[in-house]
């Protein structure tokens, strides 16, 4: 078994990017959704409620961020926020310490998405904890902007199971995984407790829950009808979630991880 993918999403909820490797951290792959989009609440939002987030391409460059959307020049975002305001913000029941950036960086996301918002990063000093019922170390592994924790593993048997149930297929960035693993059979994933990954150990601790997002197109940013959580759910419905990949937490940050480093199971 191998890793076939390896993605970041910088934004939460915007576009994510494909690398050959990666830099591991405690709270989740190197830039991996250190940033994030707020109401004029401080109140995060997603695709869920803004499919067109969808659209809104990221690289990452020498000093920070681009964006850009339908290949226009692009926005630059400096990881250095320039105007020192600091305020807490909501992510799920979490609230958490963020950095803002200036009003012009403000306003081309909020032209581009059609919704007044606020660009906010993640400093280092900030340290949002896991939910400690799955914490390996509890009170103490955290987590960035993602909806709980720091990675996201998929096999591509799994997705395959699910697009042999469906009229037309959907390609794995429906589901934002941080890896995918090729060369398992379809959800064998949910049997392990404990992976390799080249040479980081993991710990798999919860399966995660999908939600109405996984309905939005990545190329389009449009709702396509209930696909693929229909079908999801008439099999992989438990206790009212549905249920497709697994949340990890790392054993020991630092090194990298590559696209093709072997994945072993260590427990399961």
């Amino acid at each position: 078994m191998h890793i076939s993918e390896l993605n970041i999403y910088p934004v939460k909820s915007l576009k994510g990017i494909s690398l050959q490797s990666a830099v591991i951290e405690d709270r989740g792959l190197q830039f991996d959704r250190r940033w994030m989009l707020v109401d004029e609440k401080r109140q995060f939002f997603t695709q869920r409620e803004v499919p067109r987030m969808a659209t809104i391409k990221m690289e990452v460059g020498p000093n920070g961020l681009i964006a850009s959307v339908n290949g226009d020049g692009g926005l630059e975002i400096s990881a250095d926020t320039q105007t020192g305001e600091t305020a807490n913000v909501k992510v799920w029941s979490s609230s958490v310490k963020a950095a803002f950036y200036p009003e012009e960086i403000d306003r081309w996301f909020s032209e581009a998405l059609g919704v007044k918002c606020r660009l906010v990063l993640m400093p280092e000093t900030t340290k949002r904890k896991v939910n400690p019922f799955y914490a390996v170390r509890k009170f103490q592994d955290t987590v960035s902007f993602a909806d709980g924790y720091p990675f996201l593993l998929i096999g591509q048997s799994s997705l395959d199971d699910l697009n042999s149930r469906l009229e037309e297929p959907v390609p794995m960035n429906r589901f934002r995984p941080n890896f995918v693993v090729a060369g398992s059979e379809a959800f064998a994933e949910d049997t392990w407790k404990r992976i390799r990954i080249g040479s980081a150990e993991f710990h798999l601790v919860k399966p995660c829950a999908r939600c109405v997002m996984t309905t939005v197109d990545q190329a389009s940013g449009e709702k396509n009808g209930p696909e693929p959580l229909k079908t999801l759910a008439s099999y992989r419905n438990r206790r009212g979630k549905v249920l497709f990949g697994q949340n990890l937490i790392v054993e020991k940050a630092g090194g990298v991880i590559r696209a093709g480093d072997e994945v072993e199971v260590l427990g399961s």
